[in-house]
């Protein structure tokens, strides 16, 4: 196959290239910048511009653009940018498979599309939740409807929290846990729908090669725990204890609405349609996904 990758910069996007690659598919990177090698193609979302046939005979699109969601508070001008760096490359992208008659766009969503759930087991027919990460996916979901209008086949890939020996979830958490200042967040109720890296992409690659494959997928591991037993086995994997807790009104106070909607709120998400569909998970319990970090 020929796969068009935008974001293919990030922690996922360079994975996925790289294992799109070694299963023999050529990859085409999508750059904001002036291309420097030959797999890259320039596109300007902003101005809806994409380089003359940058899309030309791709089997797939795969969308990973946007801001990261919970690195720091959300003031006005952040939610700004966390909807418009992924709402307007998603309705430009579509446009152009629409356009260009591409079978298949894969494009980022995330778990928050659900809100916080509970205790409830998530999965891909739940009705999206209430607040403003439930709203965003809501819009990014949506700017994809040019691809599905035309035909094209649409895969909205709803990620958990991707675990990976450096950057991610453990990237912010890992140097905590080092420095024994590792915890429980709150209650410590709230599920965790984690996934390991290597899991994440192979879910990617098997969505992008399987045409059965559409509609939202849960990108998580098939068994999710709350943070109170995600923390414990965190510090089993590090050597390291972890006795504190971070009280929900601290967490409030540094980061506001974030702790909120994507700290101390959370999704029993399961991956029913990918476990529908054959996907075998390389990591299928925390503990062998955290196998991998150390």
């Amino acid at each position: 196959m020929r796969v068009v990758i935008a974001g293919s910069s990030g922690l996922i996007g360079t994975s996925l290239v790289a294992a799109l690659r070694q299963g023999g598919h050529e990859v085409v990177r999508l750059v904001r910048r002036a291309p420097e090698a030959p797999d890259e193609r320039g596109w300007d979302p902003a101005a809806g511009q994409l380089d003359d046939g940058a899309l030309a005979g791709a089997d797939a699109v795969v969308n990973l653009c946007g801001a990261g969601l919970a690195d720091r508070r959300w003031t006005p001008e952040r939610k700004e940018l966390l909807v418009s760096s992924r709402v307007r490359p998603t309705a430009v992208l579509a446009e152009a498979v629409a356009r260009q008659g591409v079978p298949a766009l894969l494009n980022g969503s995330a778990v928050g599309y659900y809100g916080d759930t509970g205790q409830r087991v998530v999965t891909e027919s739940t009705p999206p939740g209430s607040g403003f990460l439930a709203d965003l996916c809501r819009q990014w979901e949506a700017a994809t409807g040019p691809a599905l209008d035309a035909g094209a086949r649409v895969v909205l890939l709803r990620t958990g929290l991707v675990i990976a020996p450096s950057g991610g979830l453990l990237g912010q958490l890992k140097p905590l846990f080092s420095l024994f200042l590792g915890g429980r967040l709150g209650d410590g109720s709230q599920y965790m729908p984690w996934i390991s890296l290597d899991d994440e992409v192979g879910a990617l690659r098997f969505a992008a090669e399987n045409r059965e494959v559409s509609g939202p997928v849960n990108l998580t591991g098939p068994d999710p725990v709350p943070n109170a037993e995600f923390t414990r086995a965190l510090a089993a994997a590090l050597g390291r204890p972890a006795p504190w807790v971070v009280p929900g009104f601290a967490l409030r106070a540094a980061l506001g609405q974030v702790a909120d909607e994507a700290i101390l709120a959370g999704q029993r998400a399961v991956p029913e349609m990918l476990e529908k569909h054959g996907y075998s998970f390389a990591h299928p319990t925390l503990g062998a996904a955290l196998s991998t970090i150390t």
